[in-house]
């Protein structure tokens, strides 16, 4: 769930919209309607207080603790970045254009131009909040995090709008153990399966899109409760499609955490142990940035 702005890299760019259908948000729409809007909450909600980027490391991270990666295998998250994926209704298209040759110039470049909320990839704080930061102000250490996956696909298979629960959570920690602070989890749905059929992928119709997500009592549980470092899902958000304020996004990205969607290889992980490396790039300015992701599997 993200912005209009778009991330052009190369010597020209080019801009594609595709076809909008009755009920879809689009980003335009939704930042008309930003203004004065209130998320819904749980009765006694109260806005958290902002919080440096690193606050819900554990101490020991903080002070500057020797830490080691073990792994057996690396295993990308990032799906190939093609003019065929699924671009969010009305977002640019992605769009390819030789720039040298090798029989006119001896080599080969391309430029090409994309959304900054396509692909695999990973929004920013501005892109929710006015006065939020941009992607190029997430430190090196904010990117290389613990990854738990909980895995979903049996509900979000029954129902496509599904959102993940707090009870969901329990039974998860009931099973592999508390969540450790700084975290990201990520919810597996098995969307993936449908990447290559993007009127799948997004399940739109008469009454906007459906693809499973987090409720947003439950982002504010794992946030509040667990200070996990962020979400992320193999769907095109981490809000359900037919949650049409962003909340997820909103309370996440308002801490300046992570947020990462269109995840792929979700069901090669364990359930935990798994260490995340996302390759940002540090447009500056930018809403969000497509990513490389690395996982390493203990």
């Amino acid at each position: 769930m993200k912005r209009t702005s778009a991330a052009r890299i190369g010597m020209t760019c080019l801009a594609a919209t595709s076809a909008i259908g009755a009920g879809t948000v689009t980003r335009a729409a939704f930042a008309a309607g930003r203004t004065g809007r209130r998320i819904e909450r749980a009765a006694g909600y109260q806005r958290p207080a902002k919080e440096s980027p690193d606050s819900w490391r554990s101490e020991e991270d903080r002070v500057g603790r020797t830490r080691q990666i073990s792994y057996r295998s690396v295993v990308s998250l990032a799906h190939p970045v093609e003019p065929t994926m699924p671009i969010w209704p009305g977002d640019p298209a992605v769009v390819f254009t030789n720039v040298a040759t090798f029989p006119n110039d001896g080599f080969f470049l391309r430029n090409f131009s994309m959304g900054e909320h396509s692909a695999t990839h990973m929004n920013a704080p501005n892109s929710f909040h006015a006065d939020g930061e941009d992607i190029s102000s997430y430190s090196a250490e904010q990117l290389v995090v613990p990854l738990v996956v909980i895995d979903a696909r049996a509900q979000s298979a029954a129902n496509s709008d599904y959102a993940l629960t707090v009870q969901d959570v329990r039974n998860w920690e009931r099973a592999n153990g508390r969540i450790k602070a700084g975290s990201v989890v990520a919810m597996l749905t098995g969307w993936e399966d449908k990447w290559n059929n993007p009127t799948a992928f997004f399940g739109q119709d008469a009454n906007g899109l459906h693809f499973p997500g987090f409720a947003s009592e439950t982002t504010h549980f794992l946030l509040t409760q667990r200070r996990v470092g962020g979400v992320g899902i193999d769907t095109h958000g981490v809000d359900p499609g037919q949650d049409t304020s962003f909340a997820t996004n909103t309370e996440v990205l308002e801490q300046q955490r992570i947020v990462l969607e269109n995840l792929t290889n979700l069901d090669k992980l364990p359930l935990r142990g798994t260490t995340m490396a996302i390759g940002a790039i540090p447009l500056k300015g930018g809403s969000g940035s497509p990513l490389q992701v690395l996982a390493f599997v203990p």
